[in-house]
């Protein structure tokens, strides 16, 4: 039974959910950690770090999957974000525990066949799928539960009915 820790990567709020796979897919859990707004990014480097390497030890992942990054305009806040997956990622490589990455896009077309949906329609999409009794919450984690199943369509966890 694979657990799997999906990773949605920013410098202030990194959001993550934790799914394993025992008679079907099960959400453990999923929020978001955060670090010290308004100061110096080697300190919110060093909060992530040890964020990341509690998730770890807590809940022993077999493989991490994190967001891949896209090229926003604002070129600091992408370097910066960089960073802060580099120091995830460094995290998990130590462990020896294998990673992957998908991007926005193909997450989003993956939960409602649709690249272009919204952050609403995506956290719907996740309330069915895992049959939620809420939407979740923040809008950001439903991106770290739908890296969770985009993993599981495309290692064929998840069987999708033939509707033809």
């Amino acid at each position: 039974m694979p657990t799997i820790l999906w990773i949605d990567p920013w410098t202030t709020t990194i959001w993550y959910a934790i799914i394993n796979k025992d008679r079907g897919l099960n959400l453990i859990d999923f929020w978001v950690f955060k670090t010290t707004p308004k100061i110096e990014l080697k300190y919110k480097l060093q909060e992530i770090w040890k964020d990341i390497k509690e998730l770890i030890k807590s809940y022993s992942p077999d493989l991490v999957v994190i967001e891949k990054l896209y090229f926003t305009t604002n070129v600091k806040t992408w370097i910066d974000v960089a960073q802060a997956r580099w120091v995830m990622m460094y995290e998990s490589i130590k462990k020896n525990i294998n990673i992957l990455e998908y991007t926005p896009l193909q997450v989003k077309k993956a939960i409602t066949w649709n690249g272009s949906a919204n952050k609403k329609q995506l956290q719907k999409a996740i309330k069915i799928i895992f049959w939620l009794k809420i939407i979740p919450k923040p809008d950001d984690a439903a991106d770290a539960i739908g890296l969770a199943y985009m993993w599981a369509l495309n290692n064929r966890l998840i069987k999708i009915k033939n509707w033809n």
